[in-house]
C-alpha cells in the first residue's frame, strides 16, 4: 500500500531540518517528498525512483510553480534498494536544498521560487514511514 502523508501550517523556515526515516517497500517503484506552500507552488519535490523508464535507478529533483513543473535535476547516484532502510536529512539553506543520503553523500537542489517559509510538507509513495522529525 502506498504511503499518503500531508502536512499543512507546518511554518518550516530557513536554518530548519527535515529528518525522515523508513523502509523502502519491497516492490517499490518510487516515493518522494515534497516542501513548499501547497500542493500547486512546490520549492522541493525530491524523487526516488527505482525503475524509471530512461535512466533505470535515479534520483529526480524538481519544482513547481503555480501548476508548472520546472526543469528536472536527475542524478544518476540513487544509493538505496528496495527494500532497505533509508534516513535522509533536508536542510533547508536558503537558496539550496541539502539532501543527506544514507551512505554520507548529498544532493543539492537550488530553491528556484525563492520560498522562505515552506508551511506544506508531502511524502508519498512506495515506502512505510517510521519516523518524521522537524527540528530547528
Amino acid at each position: 500500500m502506498s504511503l499518503q502523508l500531508e502536512l499543512k501550517n507546518v511554518n518550516l523556515q530557513t536554518g530548519d531540518q527535515l529528518k525522515i526515516k523508513g523502509i523502502i517497500l519491497h516492490d517499490a517503484d518510487r516515493f518522494q517528498i515534497d516542501l513548499g506552500s501547497d500542493e500547486e507552488n512546490l520549492a522541493l519535490h525530491f524523487n526516488p525512483r527505482f525503475h524509471d523508464d530512461s535512466d533505470g535507478s535515479v534520483l529526480v529533483c524538481n519544482s513547481k510553480s503555480d501548476g508548472c513543473w520546472g526543469d528536472e535535476q536527475r542524478d544518476l547516484h540513487n544509493p538505496w534498494q528496495r527494500g532497505a532502510e533509508i534516513k535522509i536529512v533536508l536542510k533547508l539553506a536558503g537558496d539550496m536544498f541539502e539532501v543527506e543520503l544514507a551512505d554520507g553523500n548529498e544532493v543539492q537542489f537550488p530553491n528556484r521560487v525563492g520560498m522562505g517559509v515552506f508551511n506544506f510538507i508531502r511524502v508519498t509513495g512506495d515506502i512505510k514511514l517510521t519516523c518524521l522529525k522537524l527540528s530547528q
